[in-house]
């Protein structure tokens, strides 16, 4: 299906699940069609899968998300506490610690990585920075790579972008239109093992 006529069903589907007056109902539907299988499980499946591993989310048994989706949005949301009749069926059985605590996501550790194991990686791609001085300034990539390296801040997440293009581009020769730019010169973490 051509993107226009793909994009204008999704549209539409959102506009009708918006209809309900269930002010919650858009957002879980979309997570519902497209976050949950388009991403989150899809990256469960695949990791576990990895491992040997079989994972079963018990919470998306279709008895279970045909029960949730005919409750209220009142007993879904209050205020800003979320799974609100999840959390009020469980609090005799778990404690309110559990309860109470803010929700995390399962998440790589990117910023010790690009510390550690995967630095001469890093500075070996970001190396590359002054070769493509046309799209980006190495100046600016090498002072985040600095501040992240002396946990300054916690870039890891953008270095890895970074890295991941730099080496993409490495692989397949990509050249980049040189600009002439002042103080074009790498800097000593670039170099740095």
């Amino acid at each position: 299906m051509e993107l226009p006529g793909a994009l204008d069903r999704i549209l539409g589907e959102l506009r009708e699940a918006s209809r309900s007056g269930d002010g919650v109902l858009p957002y879980l539907w979309f997570d519902q069609k497209y976050f949950l299988p388009d991403d989150i499980l899809t990256k469960v499946d695949r990791m576990s899968m990895a491992h040997a591993v079989e994972a079963r989310p018990p919470l998306l048994d279709h008895r279970i998300v045909e029960f949730a989706a005919s409750l209220p949005a009142s007993f879904k949301v209050r205020g800003s506490r979320l799974k609100f009749l999840l959390k009020e069926l469980m609090k005799d059985k778990l404690p309110p610690p559990v309860l109470t605590r803010k929700k995390t996501g399962l998440d790589i550790p990117t910023h010790e990585w690009l510390r550690g194991p995967l630095r001469p990686l890093l500075l070996d791609a970001l190396g590359d920075a002054p070769r493509h001085a046309g799209l980006f300034r190495p100046g600016a990539i090498e002072a985040c790579l600095r501040d992240h390296l002396e946990r300054r801040a916690n870039l890891g997440y953008h270095l890895w972008g970074l890295m991941i293009l730099f080496l993409w581009m490495r692989k397949w020769k990509i050249q980049t239109p040189q600009i002439p730019a002042p103080n074009r010169k790498a800097g000593s973490v670039l170099t740095s093992t």
